[in-house]
C-alpha cells in the first residue's frame, strides 16, 4: 500500500515515518503495527479508521478532522493535535505523553488507560469521558488545570 489518500484499506507493518501529506484523506481504513513517526498530516480528514499498535509519535495532525476513529495500544508521544476536531474518538491504552491538544475541539471522546503526563493544552479535554481510576491516576494534571496547589501532609 502506497502512502497517500486511502479508502477501504487494511494494512499492517508499514513504515511511513517522516512522510508529508497535507490534507491526507483516510476513509474506512485499518492500520495495524504501522509506523508514522514524525509524519506531517496537517488538515487531514480521517473517518472510520482504526490505528492498532501503531507508532503515531511526533505526528503533526494540526487542524485535522478525526471522526469515528479508534487508537488502540498506540504510542502517540508528542503527537500534535492543535486545532483538530475529534468526534467519536476512542484512545485506549495509548501513550500520549507530551501530546499537544491546544485549541482542539472534542465531542464524544473517550480515553481509557492512557498515559497523559506532560500533555499540553489539557483544557481541551473538557467534556471527554474517562473511567474513574484514570481520572484518579491523572489527578495532578486536573488539579493543575483547576489551579489547585497540592501539598503534602507535613506542609
Amino acid at each position: 500500500v502506497e502512502f497517500g489518500d486511502l479508502v477501504d484499506v487494511a494494512a499492517a507493518d508499514l513504515d511511513w515515518a517522516g512522510r508529508r501529506q497535507l490534507g491526507l484523506s483516510l476513509r474506512r481504513v485499518e492500520l495495524r503495527r504501522c509506523r508514522l513517526t514524525g509524519a506531517e498530516l496537517a488538515e487531514a480528514a480521517v473517518g472510520d479508521v482504526t490505528f492498532d499498535e501503531c507508532r503515531v509519535d511526533l505526528v503533526g495532525l494540526r487542524h485535522a478532522m478525526l471522526e469515528r476513529v479508534m487508537f488502540r495500544d498506540c504510542r502517540m508521544r508528542e503527537c500534535d493535535l492543535s486545532g483538530a476536531t475529534l468526534k467519536h474518538v476512542l484512545f485506549e491504552r495509548c501513550d500520549l505523553r507530551g501530546a499537544t491538544l491546544s485549541a482542539a475541539r472534542l465531542q464524544q471522546v473517550e480515553l481509557r488507560a492512557c498515559e497523559l503526563t506532560g500533555i499540553r493544552g489539557a483544557e481541551a479535554l473538557r467534556g471527554a469521558r474517562m473511567p474513574w481510576n484514570d481520572v484518579l491516576q491523572n489527578a495532578t494534571l486536573f488539579a493543575s488545570l483547576a489551579g489547585i496547589e497540592i501539598v503534602t501532609d507535613d506542609e
